[in-house]
């Protein structure tokens, strides 16, 4: 199968909730290279949610609350935890999740609402937690942007995930949360490898460009932290020295770090990737994987999918912490306050006393 320019996935498996699939005409690709193709155009469509912070309850998930102004995302990672919930919307996990986004073009009046309510209880909020709230077409449709608008409005403390130096365009809503202990950003840093990079994470900021905007944030009094997620065995986990000290240079504060998990349709694209660009290791990281999933590519398991288990995982831990302990990251997670939140009076007046 034929990689395709800019994209992570090669093709759109079937979507496990429909009965027909389509296969497209190999033919309807119009061939470039030897290797690569030209894949599908990315489309959006409108979401006409009328509700926009979701809950979560889970014991691995360390929020309650989030705000996804994008379903899909454009970065097309193709370890992507978040591919299968685009089945749910008729959509494939493959180049489907990457090339039809929906985008919630109400997002930040949504969010205004919801927080004016009595019903809302101040709380962290993250900022996606599923897709980059970053990804490309943020620059124009700014979205996100409205929605940090509307939690500064509020001093509503927000924690942030991404891979775009784009979030470095809204340092002035951060420096205004973070003046009130109300703001985290999580910078995921997967590779320094530019080649690995390119194939792996197509549509992100490349390393160094992350790496800055950790500076960016961090000079700007951002607290900053550096997320590993994934690290993936036999392919990535022997940069996790390199990674934590690049960037602990350029400003991140703490650090934090997942092991790789293949829910549903991700696993086999991931596979199918891995013997496109890496035929070779394909069977060595496949079966560390397995390691650390009892035997599966995947362990959905609450208290075992955000951590893993095996000789694999324990070695991943022990070097990630002992490597942070030596670089004198934090050890526990930035805690955020939201004894500054306030409810604007009616009409966006704070009123004398806000």
């Amino acid at each position: 199968m034929l990689s395709i320019r800019g994209r992570g996935a090669a093709h759109d498996p079937p979507n496990r909730f429909e009965s027909l699939h389509v296969e497209p005409d190999p033919e309807a690709f119009a061939l470039e290279e030897e290797d690569e193709r030209i894949g599908p155009l990315t489309r959006f469509y409108r979401d006409a949610t009328r509700s926009i912070i979701a809950t979560n309850k889970s014991p691995d998930v360390p929020f309650d609350t989030s705000v996804n102004p994008y379903r899909g995302c454009e970065h097309g990672c193709i370890y992507c935890y978040a591919r299968p919930t685009h089945e749910y919307l008729g959509f494939s996990a493959g180049l489907d999740f990457e090339s039809r986004i929906l985008v919630k073009t109400d997002a930040p009046e949504l969010l205004r609402a919801a927080l004016q309510s009595p019903r809302w209880t101040p709380q962290v909020l993250a900022l996606s937690g599923v897709t980059d709230p970053y990804q490309p077409v943020e620059r124009k449709l700014r979205l996100t942007r409205g929605c940090l608008e509307v939690l500064a409005e509020f001093r509503n403390p927000v924690a942030i995930v991404t891979k775009n130096h784009l979030v470095t365009r809204d340092v002035d809503l951060f420096t205004e949360l973070a003046a009130v202990h109300a703001a985290v950003v999580n910078v995921s840093l997967t590779t320094l490898d530019d080649q690995l990079h390119h194939i792996m994470e197509p549509r992100t900021s490349v390393p160094k460009r992350r790496l800055d905007a950790i500076t960016t944030l961090s000079k700007a009094g951002v607290p900053v932290r550096v997320m590993m997620a994934p690290i993936i065995p036999g392919l990535t986990d022997h940069e996790i020295p390199s990674l934590l000290e690049a960037a602990r240079d350029a400003g991140a504060i703490g650090a934090g770090c997942l092991p790789v998990r293949l829910p549903h349709g991700v696993a086999d694209l991931f596979a199918d990737w891995l013997e496109r660009h890496f035929p070779e290791r394909k069977d060595k990281v496949l079966n560390r994987i397995r390691d650390m999933r009892g035997g599966q590519l995947n362990d959905p398991r609450f208290g075992a999918r955000m951590r893993g288990e095996g000789v694999f995982a324990e070695q991943i831990r022990t070097l990630f912490d002992t490597t942070r302990r030596k670089l004198g990251f934090e050890k526990d997670g930035l805690r955020l306050s939201t004894a500054a939140f306030r409810r604007p009076e009616p009409g966006g007046q704070l009123g004398l006393f806000g």
